[in-house]
């Protein structure tokens, strides 16, 4: 199974086309449900940080005046990065970072990003909730650090991912649920999931698309 880079972002709002901008960044790399290696770092952006982001990550304006500047931090990451394809948990959040970040030092972001929110709403509507936290403990996957910072939320990520694909490959009989089935498992309606597994492994559509046991 090829490599796949988990990333996640902390910041200081929502959307960096409101202004916002990185303050963290997490990247870690996984292979064969994995983790290979770890890039991390602050990132001093130039901006200040709101108070109540302060409070939600514990990251300080202290911390980023002491930080690398933002350019160099996502030249790091893009060169730890490489071409390896890219998951996040609500991607649509981190890879409107990643490509504004990148874009501010000068660097494209052509990596196609697979969403664990989507994929675990397909795969687990039993769950009581698709925030990461909740389906971390929902499936008893180790907590590995503090909530809302960059390392442990992308490798509490990485985990959910591979609950993902241990799943697929056990209870749905996908060979290789790898980084381009993921991305089209994403975007299938759940009502035409069993058609979809089913083209992707010999057992019959009933068996292989089962609902998962916590």
């Amino acid at each position: 199974m090829t490599r796949i880079a988990v990333i996640d972002f902390e910041t200081t709002g929502i959307s960096p086309a409101m202004g916002d901008r990185a303050t963290e960044v997490a990247i870690v790399i996984t292979e064969c449900g994995r983790v290979v290696d770890r890039y991390q770092s602050l990132m001093n952006a130039g901006v200040r940080i709101p108070a109540f982001i302060t409070q939600l990550t514990g990251i300080t304006n202290a911390m980023i005046e002491t930080a690398p500047p933002a350019e160099t931090v996502m030249r790091e990451a893009a060169r730890f990065v490489g071409e390896v394809p890219m998951v996040a948990h609500n991607a649509s959040f981190d890879r409107r970072y990643w490509a504004a970040e990148l874009a501010r030092a000068g660097l494209d972001a052509p990596h196609p990003f697979a969403c664990t929110v989507l994929l675990s709403r397909r795969l687990y509507p039993e769950a009581p909730s698709h925030k990461l936290g909740t389906l971390v403990d929902f499936f008893r996957l180790p907590r590995t650090g503090q909530a809302h910072r960059a390392l442990a939320d992308a490798e509490m990520a990485a985990e959910l991912l591979g609950r993902i694909q241990h799943d697929l490959r056990t209870r749905h009989g996908v060979g290789e649920p790898d980084h381009p089935f993921l991305m089209a498992l994403q975007r299938c309606a759940r009502t035409a999931l069993p058609g979809f597994i089913q083209t992707h492994t010999r057992r019959p559509a009933s068996a292989a698309f089962s609902t998962p046991a916590a």
